[in-house]
């Protein structure tokens, strides 16, 4: 089952991550823009955000099985259409099905976490799924830069597509973990949104850890332009420096785990926020000074995005005991939204994209650390973390 959730849990990272070396040769590939490349990104995320809303209650309705190899044919299918664009416009209208497909095979994997997994056990799940599933963004741009050399960036998404034919073989053996579907119409399956949204200790908390995606996806679309560009790497290098910083977010669930042994929640949560908005300070300083030690700054701030996520989501998830598929897809929703909007603004001036995303950087960390202050002490974050403990 850990083997299995981590598969379907690596789309959105092999998805993201597998063509990012190509991002500044499809510039001139397709005699296009920066901005017009940048599309097939941003568009997928806000796509995917809007498919999260629309397979997570269904997944209540009809099941998670059902919803997942639905998920898997149409994004193989979408995987081809984007190998065969002649366009960038083809290529962004492909990207948009493959993200609309790929989104319920994400709001499955983590509702089958919630299924099964509770309190502490669920964090730890949660955790090691993360840090085995980053190993996808370690291999993704080295493989993709090494399919630019053998091939072309077609070949990304046959890779893609040939991913998701595995993935639908170990689907296909799935057993469904939901045990109670929901009973009412399918057109009232998805009012069960609002239902979840009228929950204020739900929605304090989705308002805090939305933010923290926005750095890192703007990281995700100004890295490879910042180094390839900017530093003058070529693409294979440009894939080492991304695998290092995906390697050191592998460790952010561990280092999550280990420390909230010693130092409660609250104060790892604090620490990762006050973390983060200095990794922004030193961005904006000294962070063009070379790409070595660019990276050595954008690590550590991916490794605190990174491990926030595993208690944020398990806060979040504690406070509903019912509607798991709604519930699971708002909180990957407005993670994807404030990730887009992060991308889009960190691409507002191409010339200074250093200094955009240290801003960015230093934003998430103040805000979210000043709002992470005013409910890190009230009871329904208490008492959530205080049942983890027991366990």
């Amino acid at each position: 089952m850990l083997f299995f959730l981590v598969i379907i849990s690596a789309f959105p990272a092999l998805t993201i991550d597998l063509y990012l070396p190509a991002l500044p040769q499809m510039v001139e590939v397709f005699d296009t823009q920066q901005a017009m490349v940048n599309l097939t990104l941003s568009s997928y995320f806000v796509t995917y955000a809007i498919g999260l809303l629309f397979w997570g209650p269904l997944s209540e309705k009809f099941g998670r099985k059902p919803i997942l190899l639905t998920g898997i044919g149409g994004y193989m299918l979408a995987s081809l259409f984007c190998a065969l664009a002649g366009s960038i416009e083809q290529l962004i209208a492909a990207r948009v099905l493959q993200a609309f497909a790929g989104s319920a095979i994400t709001v499955v994997a983590t509702a089958i976490v919630k299924d099964l997994y509770d309190g502490r056990e669920r964090e730890k799940i949660m955790a090691t799924i993360m840090s085995l599933v980053i190993i996808a963004p370690m291999i993704a741009p080295v493989l993709g830069a090494f399919l630019l050399q053998i091939a072309s960036w077609r070949m990304m998404f046959v890779t893609l597509a040939v991913f998701g034919g595995f993935a639908s073989i170990l689907a296909f053996f799935y057993r469904e973990t939901l045990e109670n579907k929901y009973d009412g119409s399918m057109l009232r399956s998805w009012s069960r949104l609002g239902v979840v949204m009228k929950n204020p200790r739900f929605v304090a908390l989705l308002a805090i850890f939305s933010v923290t995606p926005m750095a890192l996806m703007a990281f995700l679309a100004s890295g490879s332009y910042i180094y390839i560009n900017g530093f003058g790497l070529t693409e294979q290098e440009f894939s080492y420096a991304f695998a290092f910083n995906a390697m050191c977010a592998s460790f952010g669930p561990t280092i999550y785990m280990k420390l909230s042994r010693h130092i409660s929640v609250q104060n790892v949560i604090s620490l990762c926020f006050v973390l983060l908005a200095i990794a922004g300070i030193l961005t904006l300083t000294i962070g063009d000074t070379s790409p070595w030690l660019f990276a050595c700054i954008a690590a550590p701030a991916t490794v605190m995005v990174i491990a926030m996520r595993v208690p944020g989501t398990n806060l979040m998830l504690d406070q509903q005991d019912h509607d798991t598929g709604s519930a699971v897809a708002l909180i990957q929703f407005f993670a994807m939204i404030c990730g887009s909007i992060g991308m889009v603004l960190v691409s507002l001036n191409p010339e200074s994209l250093i200094n955009n995303l240290g801003t960015i950087q230093l934003f998430v960390g103040i805000t979210g650390g000043l709002l992470w202050l005013l409910v890190r002490h009230r009871s329904f974050v208490t008492d959530s973390l205080g049942k983890y403990n027991k366990k």
